[in-house]
């Protein structure tokens, strides 16, 4: 008899345009464990709440949650250089980003149960246009759909 694959819930959110309360808020409701931070810099102080030592604080503190930085999932100097500041086009940075998953091999270096009720967190208030939405269907595409994304 095969066994069932399990699904692993996962969640996606971004801490720009929103308020610290509502960011927690969402969190909370979603019942969120640990938040994997996606992003390539996580201690700018633009990042205000979102900064990394803060974050993790706030977490612990009001959600009850843990804090994971995950730097194979953000994307290069490169491409964010490429992307942000020269204002590159999003199928060129989506298709250079999902080669340096691929050359990272970031689905034989982590496992779906690192994932499980966590929350992926990038900068982006929306995750169209956000490589937290690629990681999640880089992962899925090489996990076979293990991933059930929710974006708060």
């Amino acid at each position: 008899m095969a066994t069932a694959k399990k699904t692993v819930n996962v969640t996606t959110i971004g801490f720009t345009k929103t308020s610290a309360s509502h960011f927690f808020d969402r969190l909370r409701l979603a019942k969120v464990r640990q938040v994997v931070d996606v992003r390539l810099h996580n201690t700018s102080q633009l990042a205000g709440f979102a900064k990394a030592d803060d974050l993790a604080f706030f977490l612990r503190e009001i959600c009850g949650a843990g804090y994971r930085h995950e730097p194979l999932l953000a994307p290069s100097e490169a491409l964010m250089t490429m992307y942000k500041k020269e204002k590159g086009e999003w199928q060129e940075f989506s298709r250079q980003f999902l080669q340096l998953m691929a050359s990272r091999q970031v689905e034989q270096k982590l496992k779906p149960a690192v994932f499980d009720d966590s929350c992926l967190l990038c900068s982006e208030a929306r995750p169209h246009h956000c490589h937290r939405q690629l990681v999640c269907d880089y992962l899925n595409d090489r996990w076979g759909g293990a991933l059930k994304v929710t974006h708060l």
